[in-house]
């Protein structure tokens, strides 16, 4: 059965997804290439809410003046193939919804009211979050995760949804409010879903398991964001545990606002049995954890590769007792007792016990 992992809010009742003809991949042949592997691309800085802190944004039909040049920063385009596209070792991006976004200098330069840009966004954020994955030693000292090129479709989703098919091993991110692919961590929130599935085939097969997935996918989105404003100097000025500030516009009311939040103090007998509500649960403990291996000293680096590692040994379908066990023996094993006792102290908040 098809395994919908769903972003927005809008369409959680839909259990399975029609999917359309395969896109093909643009004629390279007949256009010269760039020769580079290297670009430039003009991006959001995480999102417009996070990198402006101005809560009274509003998507205004894709208009580009409804963002301020401020929200945007020129990025490094890595590990491009030298075909022209936005294809290249971490990220193979495709649309639906126009031209696809070619240079013969790599370099993609466009502001939101253009399609092209949600494509740039696509492959660098997807790429950023790789390459933080291998920083932390995965591919490397570690087992390498999710280590192929992604298949991500912009806008091939005629809704206000993203998600990412196992199956078939692609993200689709949807239109439609804020597009999703606007938004950093809409996009690696979904690539979460694709690291999850590339460590444990099968991944989610219980609501337990789903929901892990879903604060899988949130924490992972926060933590590449966090982590891109520190490497190239960008400014935080929304709540750091807040997630997809600049999608949730279009559908929340009050402000801060946020798709979902790490850091609420829901218990595990607040559990509903929808996946992105209980997700918030585990998301919880995973944010106290990292604060809490930042308060011994040992950063928020170490928890996160103590986290993913831990995730190669979960079952398809875990139970949220189950999977904190394994991630407190991955943190006795690789950082010691004392953050073995901060791993099983976050999860106790959350009255998950083993």
């Amino acid at each position: 059965m098809t395994r919908a992992r769903r972003t927005s809010a809008s369409l959680l009742a839909v259990s399975c997804l029609a999917v359309g003809a395969v896109v093909a991949a643009p004629a390279v042949a007949t256009k010269p290439g760039s020769g580079s592997t290297t670009g430039t691309g003009s991006v959001f800085r995480v999102n417009p809410v996070q990198s402006t802190g101005d809560q009274s944004l509003t998507d205004q039909k894709d208009a580009a003046s409804a963002v301020p040049t401020g929200a945007y920063a020129t990025v490094p385009l890595r590990n491009l193939d030298g075909s022209g596209y936005l294809v290249g070792t971490w990220a193979n991006v495709r649309s639906a919804t126009g031209a696809a976004a070619y240079s013969t200098t790599n370099t993609f330069a466009y502001t939101r009211d253009d399609d092209r840009f949600e494509q740039v966004m696509a492959y660098f954020w997807v790429n950023q979050a790789q390459e933080y994955l291998q920083s932390l030693g995965f591919g490397r000292t570690l087992p390498a995760v999710n280590a192929e090129s992604q298949d991500v479709r912009i806008d091939q989703y005629g809704v206000d949804n993203s998600f990412s098919w196992d199956k078939h091993d692609y993200i689709r991110l949807g239109k439609g409010g804020v597009d999703d692919a606007e938004d950093a961590e809409v996009i690696v929130h979904e690539y979460g879903h694709a690291v999850h599935d590339a460590q444990v085939p099968g991944f989610g097969a219980t609501v337990d398991a789903g929901s892990i997935g879903e604060a899988f996918g949130d924490y992972l989105a926060v933590t590449v964001g966090l982590d891109a404003a520190r490497q190239y100097g960008w400014q935080v000025r929304a709540p750091e545990p807040c997630v997809a500030d600049w999608d949730a516009v279009s559908y929340t009311s009050t402000t801060p606002h946020c798709l979902r939040r790490l850091d609420t103090t829901r218990v595990l007998e607040d559990r509903t049995g929808e996946v992105h509500f209980d997700g918030t649960i585990w998301s919880a403990a995973l944010w106290d954890a990292r604060k809490r291996y930042v308060a011994l000293g040992l950063g928020s680096r170490a928890w996160d590769t103590t986290l993913v590692d831990s995730q190669f040994r979960y079952a398809p379908d875990t139970s949220f007792e189950a999977a904190a066990e394994a991630t407190y023996d991955t943190a006795l094993a690789r950082d010691g007792r004392r953050a073995a006792d901060a791993v099983r102290a976050a999860f106790a908040a959350r009255h998950i016990y083993f």
